[in-house]
């Protein structure tokens, strides 16, 4: 469950230095007529997302029934709370290993092995993976199968038979990934970004060692299932199927199951970054990824409307006044963009992200940390208030243009305890931002000094070095992966 924010930014990032220069369009001169200004934009159709049927059963289980006959297939899928954020420190990434141990392992009656040949016959799959707050386990299929497919499912979510191979398999994935984690300098920023922000040690930023995914047993993995299954589960069907006929068998297949167990309230602590300089040297690369970072909300927060608006003026897309006088006006990054971000259940990060020569780095960081600052002393104008509203009101026609669209929105929401019409109560909050809203977000969420600066470049080669930022001493980043016998010494000493 991504943030909106981070996916946002990603595709800025993606598309920006490959082809920004190309669809970006050669300076015209002030006198040429610009047609294009000319084109009536039609008003957007009024939003009413086609919203699923729900069904609370006597035990808490929550069905959703998403009716679709435009084509023959039928999706579902289970919804379980309980993620990577609740396991056990000392056995970091087990929720990755089960999630992908799970379905190659296969149940009691059908090995993974064999349900992949079956499945592969008929164009259908099954699919189990976990997450930071919740494991989840997939299917779809031609209408045809869908009972047959359904009921492997089933068999797969109840009565799982654990494997050692499938499980060692499900390490030396994780353990290739592990040493592997530093050959992309995005990559190494990102994550190191997040330590910063959340700490090492919090359960949002912790990462999997060659140690902990070595200590992952067969029983730790029946465990992590049998602790789960129990839990508030959400069950979402879409497609062409009769919703009478898909109730009943949903009721035969989950309303019999004890009253579900809530997961224990969590009471973790956000405090944010260390303001400073952080350098990661990455001697093999020939530019800099910089991050700058800090804390951000949660959607609970009556500001997000206004905060998102604020976010795309500031950097969310080609015409944001990051990627303006950043990368356009200045020069100085191949792609920039970012903002305040929101989580559904807690706080997500503050970040900005510019990638640029490794010559540039100083220049790009204050260039960047400059349009931050203007949030709060850079008026806003009624020109951005719209653009920024245009941009991201049209976004709901692409974001839910689809009914499983909406299933999985409407699911995410019942998963995070949030109202049903929450999609059309955020379209209207943003509709009604003004450019007062925006001047009293950025005065209050807005504080260059509490963020910190990462970058991962190439140390000689980035000139003026980082300490012409002014900013303080530079703290150098160690991103050594510990080697399981390193691991074990270092736990003993503590």
């Amino acid at each position: 469950m991504k943030n909106d924010l981070l996916r946002d930014v990603s595709k800025v990032l993606l598309s920006g230095a490959a082809i920004a220069a190309l669809l970006l369009p050669a300076a015209l001169p002030a006198q040429q007529a610009k047609p294009w200004d000319q084109i009536p934009i039609p008003k957007l159709h009024e939003f009413k997302p086609h919203q699923p049927v729900r069904i609370e059963l006597k035990n808490g289980i929550v069905l959703f029934l998403q009716e679709d006959h435009e084509l023959p297939f039928v999706n579902g899928s289970v919804l379980i709370p309980g993620g990577s954020r609740d396991e056990d420190p000392a056995k970091a990434g087990l929720v990755d290993i089960y999630g992908q141990a799970w379905r190659t392992s296969g149940s009691e009656t059908m090995s993974g092995d064999a349900m992949d040949d079956l499945l592969a016959s008929k164009a259908a799959h099954i699919e189990t993976g976990g997450d930071i707050d919740s494991t989840a386990l997939s299917w779809d299929s031609l209408k045809g199968d869908s009972d047959q497919v359904y009921a492997l499912a089933m068999d797969l979510l109840f009565h799982p038979k654990w494997s050692a191979e499938k499980l060692q398999l499900a390490q030396q994935q994780e353990a290739t990934g592990i040493v592997r984690r530093n050959d992309d300098e995005g990559e190494v920023a990102s994550r190191e970004a997040v330590k910063l922000i959340y700490g090492a040690d919090s359960p949002y930023a912790r990462q999997p060692e060659l140690a902990t995914v070595g200590a992952v047993t067969l029983n730790d993995l029946k465990a992590w299932h049998d602790r789960t299954i129990g839990g508030s589960l959400i069950v979402s069907i879409s497609g062409d199927f009769d919703p009478a006929a898909m109730e009943a068998k949903l009721r035969a297949t989950f309303e019999g199951l004890p009253r579900v167990k809530p997961m224990p309230a969590r009471h973790d602590v956000f405090n944010g970054p260390k303001p400073g300089i952080y350098f990661v040297d990455k001697q093999d690369v020939n530019q800099s990824n910089v991050q700058i970072a800090g804390l951000g909300t949660d959607r609970h927060n009556p500001d997000v409307p206004a905060l998102a608006v604020m976010n795309d003026i500031l950097g969310g897309g080609f015409g944001s006044r990051l990627f303006q006088k950043v990368r356009t006006e200045l020069g100085l990054a191949y792609a920039v963009g970012g903002g305040y971000g929101f989580n559904y259940d807690h706080p997500a990060t503050f970040r900005v992200v510019a990638i640029t020569k490794s010559a540039s780095t100083v220049d790009a960081t204050k260039a960047a940390m400059a349009e931050i600052a203007g949030l709060t002393s850079k008026p806003f104008t009624e020109e951005e208030l719209k653009r920024a509203k245009d941009d991201i009101l049209n976004s709901f026609l692409f974001r839910y243009d689809t009914r499983d669209k909406v299933l999985a929105e409407r699911v995410r929401l019942e998963f995070y305890g949030y109202p049903a019409d929450y999609l059309e109560t955020y379209k209207a909050a943003v509709e009604k931002v003004t450019l007062a809203d925006l001047k009293r977000v950025a005065d209050k969420y807005i504080h260059p000094d509490k963020l910190a600066i990462l970058v991962v470049g190439n140390g000689p080669e980035i000139t003026p070095g980082l300490d012409a930022l002014n900013l303080g001493a530079i703290h150098t980043v160690d991103i050594t992966i510990p080697q399981p016998q390193q691991a074990a010494a270092e736990e003993k000493k503590q």
